[in-house]
């Protein structure tokens, strides 16, 4: 497998940077070597699903970012789960965390957004977790797309768990009108569920039209990264993109 381009800053200000996208089920897993799995794709950005909810929540999300080598950039409880970890190359500009409509019976959901910079690059962020109903993770789908555009930056990622495989309609609005990093330039593994026996990819990276994907998918054979520490980190695997952002 070749190796994905590192991050960096090239010459007409634009950057080359990686991006992780990760569900962590509430670090109730091999904390240890989650972290590894994390630091040895050496992210710029982490999108996580699943951060810690409860009993000091932010204790145990700063100890993952700290010994992932990051810094945590927003999310967590405050969005019912998805968080934003960050290298100290991003320069962050703003953060909000977003609450969904609640729907009786069903767990609330949200968004973690910000808008960062790297060199002479301004890119808005955004990790997800949709829900596990059908209509309801459409119309999340939308939401998503308006939260989005509501940045008010050219360039934005979305990334998380889509509870969703590409051929149904939530994955579908997205791709419609952002470019799905896997299928636009494939690298690594595709299926992100199960560790044990991978057999569907409800996990995505977006991109608006601009950014130029290098490579995304499953880090299964990245330097560092063992089948032992994907299997005992979590119950997904995770999807690394590498971007070439545009400067602003």
């Amino acid at each position: 497998m070749p190796l994905l381009p590192n991050s960096r800053t090239e010459p007409d200000g634009s950057a080359v940077i990686r991006v992780l996208s990760y569900n962590i089920r509430s670090m109730r897993d091999d904390t240890d070597a989650l972290a590894r799995v994390i630091r040895a794709c050496r992210p710029d950005l982490v999108l996580i699903q699943e951060a810690p909810r409860f009993f000091r929540w932010r204790k145990k999300l700063a100890r993952l970012a700290r010994e992932s080598d990051l810094v945590v950039v927003t999310g967590g409880a405050t969005t019912t789960g998805p968080a934003i970890l960050s290298s100290l190359r991003a320069s962050v500009e703003r953060t909000e965390d977003v609450l969904l409509p609640r729907t009786p019976g069903l767990h609330r959901r949200g968004f973690a957004t910000a808008v960062v910079r790297f060199a002479g690059t301004r890119l808005g962020v955004l990790s997800c977790h949709l829900s596990l109903q059908k209509d309801e993770r459409y119309d999340q789908a939308g939401m998503l797309l308006d939260r989005l555009a509501g940045l008010g930056v050219e360039h934005a990622i979305a990334g998380g768990d889509l509870n969703e495989r590409p051929d149904g309609p939530a994955f579908g609005r997205l791709a419609d009108t952002l470019t799905d990093c896997r299928a636009a330039s494939p690298w690594g593994g595709e299926h992100t569920w199960t560790p044990a026996d991978p057999y569907q990819r409800i996990d995505a990276i977006f991109a608006t039209k601009g950014i130029e994907v290098l490579g995304c998918g499953v880090p299964s054979e990245h330097p560092g990264v063992t089948d032992t520490d994907l299997r005992a980190a979590t119950d997904h695997l995770p999807v690394l993109a590498a971007l070439r952002v545009p400067a602003s």
